[in-house]
């Protein structure tokens, strides 16, 4: 058993971990200002004698005797992470250099919740780790793609300087559960629309491309990268190769919810990549880990959640 802290830990990505977390017997303390978590992410947690939920914002200092870290905290979607931008890349910087700072006080392990978005509108096609990014570090998605390349920075400094036992994963597109409603991400945008046969909007021509990867998988990476021994740093990719076209996932939402909806199109956000695919061989050869949910089987679950979280909404 292993005492674990998650920051960002009511977020979507960070639910689904601590409960994984806790139902291998470890204590978690989940650490989250609220920002876009929710504690009814994990409110069937509360009340269990192992698990410690935490209202803290990891902009300032955070103290506690912990064996691992996984810095999650941040706002992962345009929506949110655009909404305070300065706000945004704070959690990113002064987030690292905080929990960064507690891990070599007391020695714990701690992984760095890093994003494909460190590739920017990649030049090449898919991106492996060795590929350095193209990214516009004053649009208005630089708040959160340079604060997470800088994060990386800070953990390979207090690597190099301090020794700091650091992991670094570069997330890909994830879905499921928990996913909030207005996030803005293109899962739940169709997924909410389709449900209200409200037309589907398609930002550009819906060409471009994204993959798509489950919730489940990308836990199970993360706990397999933490799991990993101190030669392991990364970074790596965890994402699901599968390559779909922004409208190819659409028509497919529709047909899965049975939906009336139409389409439209709008013009395509500034900085938006044109296609985005992981390359995850060092993560198959060294972690022996590969996506295992299918779009469809995946896609399913979450339009059940969405379901469900619009019944609660209309009974209150």
């Amino acid at each position: 058993m292993k005492r674990i802290l998650v920051t960002g830990g009511a977020g979507f990505i960070g639910s689904h971990l601590c409960s994984r977390l806790i139902n291998e017997g470890h204590d978690v303390i989940c650490l989250d200002n609220f920002f876009t978590g929710a504690k009814s992410n994990v409110l069937h947690l509360i009340g269990n004698p192992r698990f410690e939920l935490v209202r803290h914002d990891v902009i300032n200092p955070y103290h506690a005797e912990v064996d691992e870290i996984y810095n999650l905290a941040c706002p992962a979607s345009p929506v949110h992470y655009q909404y305070n931008a300065i706000k945004t890349i704070k959690t990113s910087v002064m987030g690292a250099i905080n929990m960064l700072g507690l891990a070599k006080r007391v020695n714990a392990k701690i992984l760095q919740a890093s994003t494909s978005e460190v590739y920017g509108d990649p030049a090449i096609h898919p991106q492996d780790e060795s590929y350095w990014g193209n990214v516009n570090p004053i649009g208005i998605r630089s708040c959160y793609d340079e604060g997470k390349r800088c994060a990386e920075a800070l953990f390979m400094d207090y690597h190099r300087q301090n020794r700091v036992r650091i992991k670094i994963v570069r997330i890909f597109n994830t879905y499921g559960p928990n996913m909030h409603p207005n996030d803005g991400r293109v899962v739940s945008n169709f997924i909410t629309q389709a449900i209200a046969n409200r037309d589907i909007t398609l930002y550009g021509d819906g060409r471009q491309t994204r993959s798509f990867q489950y919730i489940d998988d990308l836990v199970e990476g993360l706990i397999r990268v933490m799991d990993t021994d101190d030669k392991f740093i990364g970074p790596v990719n965890i994402g699901n190769p599968e390559e779909f076209t922004i409208k190819e996932l659409a028509e497919t939402v529709v047909r899965l919810t049975g939906s009336k909806s139409g389409f439209v199109h709008a013009k395509l956000p500034e900085d938006d990549p044109k296609q985005r695919q992981p390359d995850i061989t060092y993560a198959k050869n060294l972690l022996g880990w590969s996506p295992q949910v299918k779009l469809e089987e995946g896609l399913k679950n979450t339009i059940t959640y969405f379901k469900n979280l619009g019944n609660e909404r209309n009974v209150l």
